[in-house]
């Protein structure tokens, strides 16, 4: 008998396939602490973001917080809900490390990472626009730039916005991850 021949990645042994999956589940994990750490960090960042400016006297005074702008309030929420979100996958995360066949976990993962990208790339392009007129202004709609005055309170929205975008690209490369492992299993 003649045998046919065999594709790539098929074998006698699922040994290797087995250990590419624990590495690409070790890996998930890792990406998902550190899309915590950076939405939960940029959440905490823009919401004890605040400044004061005396004028004139001491009595009268300009106060800027992150909740002045309802962008940057959908930021925080966004962020927390990503950032809680990324803490409670970790179980399930866990789960594809000490069950590397798992296909429904790694599908309500694929799904629910999906979800979190857009409410995430939402709150932090959102927010990117209103930093982006703080910094300049917009002289059409008479918006003058305001971080000339306010200078920390830029400095800390413009790095809030950091983490987030981080949070963003991770979340892109857990789905990409998650693809790239359910299309491994056969």
């Amino acid at each position: 008998m003649k045998a046919g021949p065999m594709e790539l990645g098929e074998g006698k042994s699922s040994a290797p396939k087995a250990a590419v999956n624990r590495g690409v589940a070790i890996l998930d994990f890792i990406l998902r602490i550190l899309a915590f750490i950076g939405t939960l960090g940029s959440a905490i960042s823009m919401a004890t973001t605040n400044e004061t400016l005396p004028f004139f006297t001491q009595f009268i005074r300009f106060r800027a917080e992150y909740d002045d702008l309802p962008t940057f309030t959908f930021f925080v929420v966004a962020n927390g809900v990503v950032s809680a979100y990324l803490l409670f996958s970790l179980p399930f995360s866990v789960f594809n490390i000490v069950r590397s066949k798992a296909q429904n976990s790694r599908i309500l993962l694929i799904i629910l990472d999906t979800a979190m990208l857009g409410l995430l790339s939402a709150g932090a392009s959102a927010a990117a626009a209103i930093v982006y007129l703080a910094h300049h202004g917009n002289v059409r709609t008479n918006w003058p730039a305001i971080c000339q005055q306010f200078n920390s309170f830029c400095e800390r929205t413009s790095g809030s916005l950091i983490g987030s975008f981080i949070g963003v690209v991770v979340l892109i490369l857990l789905i990409a991850l998650s693809a790239v492992a359910l299309s491994r299993r056969k």
